[in-house]
């Protein structure tokens, strides 16, 4: 996964040392069911709730309502300095439909791309489920269980990402670990991942103010001298025209804050503490344009559902992951996943440690993924407890290529691996979509989570 995200004309920001809550907004999160299942036909609903990433919220003032952080420029008066910043600087609560286009419907989630507020347009969303108690991130020990969810892409064209993965998250968004971090999960902080993003304006509850600078070809976002690293499980990355589920480890445990090399950046990628190519599962870049898109045999027209299996080495719960399967269902119909057609490579359809090494052998790719852990260190992090993420975003990097597209664009299309789906290479310019495909959305619902057979 390449994170991304825009927030147009609402400012957001951060503060050293510190993540202060404003009062101007009361904070409500929009109720979400989903289903605990313990075998077939025996699911239980219960209730839970979606929360807004902390990246996304207007940050003021802590003595009014003056912004803290303007399109990608930090207000010098508020902000001179992380220390200054932090005492002068709170994180607000938010209108969620109004502002976001985040609404919920029972166990339905729907995420709208552009969201044209009372005051502010706003590109895209991120939110995280959060457990009974509405405060605290709910945690997932998948192994040797299964996830499902339904899924309505229909109106998510090239260039965008419905996804749905799970991070190392700490399941208080780092509160107690970093006590001067007042906000917490409540309001959506301690987000992490394999890119090791740099655009977090909050790391270890301080801010990522120090070397910041603006992005050339974002007005609304930039980066500091710290990334924010962890473990992540991509079960689903997506649009109408190609989808890829990824498993991504670090060789660190839990929320990690990066700086130099270690945050594998540019020509570093592959010196990290984080695998930032995963072993990515795409039925397009495994050899079958037939499988998954408009009007195919997993047709994204139409809502469908995804099953995703985590299979340990001695089907317990204690055993080590050794095994992601996917299967669809789709008016009724179970349907196998896609199996891989690549020249000189054995044919597989889930993801083992097998199919990830024959995979970056015959596409010549760096097996990070293997160096380290592979699927083991997945299930450690499994172990551990993983946050639910959902959102939907643009691609201010490389356009959403390495999902949809042939990426990288350097090299023959026709080289194994380079076609990863059918649309252009000059598709998903984030400036267009976000003008001619505004009013794009994703649906996530009927969730459910349970041992293997028991959500379908």
């Amino acid at each position: 996964m390449f994170p991304a995200a825009a927030l147009l004309a609402l400012s957001f920001a951060a503060a050293a040392y510190g993540q202060q809550v404003g009062t101007l907004t009361a904070e409500s999160h929009p109720r979400l069911s989903v289903q605990q299942c313990t075998s077939a036909n025996n699911c239980q609903t219960q209730q839970r709730s979606v929360v807004l990433d902390a990246n996304w919220r207007w940050l003021h003032s802590t003595s009014g309502s003056n912004n803290c952080y303007t399109g990608n420029t930090w207000d010098a008066s508020l902000c001179p300095d992380p220390d200054t910043c932090a005492k002068n600087c709170a994180v607000d609560g938010v209108d969620y439909s109004g502002t976001y286009g985040i609404t919920t419907s029972g166990n339905a989630l729907n995420l709208k791309f552009v969201t044209q507020g009372p005051y502010s347009k706003n590109i895209g969303s991120r939110v995280y489920l959060l457990s009974q108690d509405d405060t605290t991130y709910e945690m997932f020990n998948l192994k040797n269980q299964e996830f499902t969810f339904d899924v309505d892409m229909s109106n998510l064209p090239c260039g965008l990402n419905g996804a749905l993965y799970f991070v190392e998250m700490d399941a208080d968004g780092g509160k107690s670990r970093f006590p001067s971090n007042a906000a917490g999960s409540k309001y959506g902080t301690g987000y992490c991942d394999t890119q090791c993003p740099h655009d977090i304006k909050f790391i270890n509850g301080e801010a990522n103010i120090l070397g910041w600078e603006g992005s050339s070809n974002d007005p609304n976002a930039g980066s500091g001298q710290y990334g924010t690293c962890c473990n992540e499980m991509d079960v689903w990355e997506a649009n109408q025209n190609g989808a890829a589920f990824t498993p991504h480890v670090c060789s660190v445990q839990g929320q990690t804050r990066c700086s130099g090399t270690q945050c594998g950046d540019g020509d570093e990628r592959y010196d990290g503490i984080c695998d930032k190519d995963g072993c990515d599962f795409n039925s397009w870049r495994m050899g079958d344009q037939t499988f998954l898109g408009p009007g195919l045999t997993v047709d994204t027209r139409q809502k469908f559902t995804v099953v995703t299996q985590f299979l340990t080495n001695n089907n317990q719960t204690s055993g080590t992951l050794s095994e992601i399967r996917r299967l669809y269902v789709q008016n009724g119909k179970v349907i196998a996943n896609s199996k891989t057609n690549i020249p000189g490579m054995a044919t597989f359809d889930s993801v083992t440690d097998s199919f990830c090494n024959a995979q970056k052998t015959a596409f010549g790719d760096t097996n990070t993924f293997e160096s380290l852990g592979g699927l083991a260190q997945m299930g450690n992090s499994f172990q551990k407890g993983m946050a639910l993420v959902m959102s939907i975003w643009d691609d201010h990097d490389v356009n959403m290529l390495w999902l949809d597209s042939d990426y990288p664009t350097d090299v023959p299309a026709t080289n194994p691996g380079v076609s990863r789906g059918p649309c252009s290479t000059t598709s998903g310019v984030p400036t267009t979509i976000e003008n001619q495909n505004a009013g794009a959305s994703v649906q996530f619902s009927n969730i459910k989570f349970g041992p293997i057979g028991s959500t379908y």
